[in-house]
């Protein structure tokens, strides 16, 4: 079932979630674990992070480069797979531009076609540590909405190349989208025309970066909504839970963090953080229920138990 089947049916306000692959070499038992501790509030759909490839390369004289390739967290399409077969849930695999040229992208939709994952996020992904020279007979795309483009036009049956019998996909795309600005736009009208050229391109819904504060966010979906922007807007929380995420996150995510959390957090002892991180989350979700949002969205990384606390109180 497509994300937006999910909330085009729902007649309440749906909580999603969003893992991060283990590290390489790491167990998937553990992943297993942390989708068991959110099986019991029957999550629509999983998201799955994917992280750009490293990709160095090196002068080997006449002109010639060699190209190599390390990623940190490998796994996205077979830990979707993993998930949605053990655990009947769908996953929602996100699929990157850098990092990755057309050809690989489609190779890579065409697996996710294969095991019957119909749902990606499409993201323009992390910078890269050296940008690769143009290669050969490969093609790459630049931005979001270029692989938005990519992916709607396999939806229609158009494939980089020309393949023999290629059938369409029927993959529904979800894009990021940023209620306190993208750090590298320079305001926020010029973010929201962009988020809009990845919605005009096919984009299917939205799920926004963290927030905590929720004015930001209604204020963004209703400056969205004057742009033109109609398609559904999904709220994305993380819970605060260390001294460390006070730097971490702002650092990491250019997100601001409100005096009135920070204040309750800073020099406190680890229980007290946990317990402030998980109050400020239920206000917000009461909140974002109150105002009949479609979907809230939880960014976890290695344990569910805070988001379990807060959502068991919704569900």
């Amino acid at each position: 079932m497509k994300v937006i089947e999910f909330l085009e049916k729902a007649n309440e306000t749906l909580f999603s979630y969003e893992i991060i692959p283990p590290n390489r070499g790491g167990s998937i038992e553990k992943i297993f674990h942390l989708v068991e501790q959110l099986m019991p509030f029957d999550p629509p759909f999983i998201d799955l992070t994917s992280r750009s490839a490293e990709v160095y390369y090196e002068d080997a004289g006449e002109g010639k480069m060699i190209r190599y390739i390390r990623r940190k967290r490998p796994g996205t399409i077979g830990i979707s797979a993993a998930i949605k077969n053990k655990f009947n849930v769908e996953t929602v695999p996100h699929i990157l531009c850098r990092g990755f040229t057309r050809e690989e992208t489609e190779d890579a939709l065409i697996e996710l076609n294969y095991l019957g994952i119909n749902n990606v996020l499409a993201v323009r992904g992390d910078e890269l540590r050296k940008d690769p020279p143009d290669e050969p007979g490969r093609t790459r795309n630049k931005y979001a909405s270029d692989l938005v483009v990519q992916i709607k036009e396999m939806n229609d049956g158009q494939y980089v190349e020309e393949l023999l019998d290629a059938a369409p996909t029927n993959f529904c795309i979800g894009v990021g989208a940023y209620p306190e600005k993208h750090f590298e736009a320079p305001n926020m009208s010029t973010d929201i025309k962009y988020l809009k050229a990845k919605v005009d391109a096919g984009a299917d819904y939205i799920v926004t970066q963290m927030f905590y504060n929720n004015a930001a966010y209604f204020k963004f979906v209703d400056d969205c909504r004057a742009a033109g922007i109609d398609v559904p807007i999904i709220p994305g929380l993380k819970i605060l839970s260390t001294e460390a995420h006070l730097r971490v996150i702002p650092k990491n995510f250019y997100v601001d963090i409100p005096e009135e959390l920070s204040s309750q957090v800073i020099g406190q002892p680890k229980e007290e953080i946990q317990r402030v991180g998980i109050d400020w989350a239920m206000n917000q979700v009461q909140e974002l229920v109150d105002a009949k949002v479609p979907c809230v969205h939880f960014y976890i990384m290695s344990s569910a138990k805070s988001v379990a606390r807060v959502v068991s109180q919704f569900k």
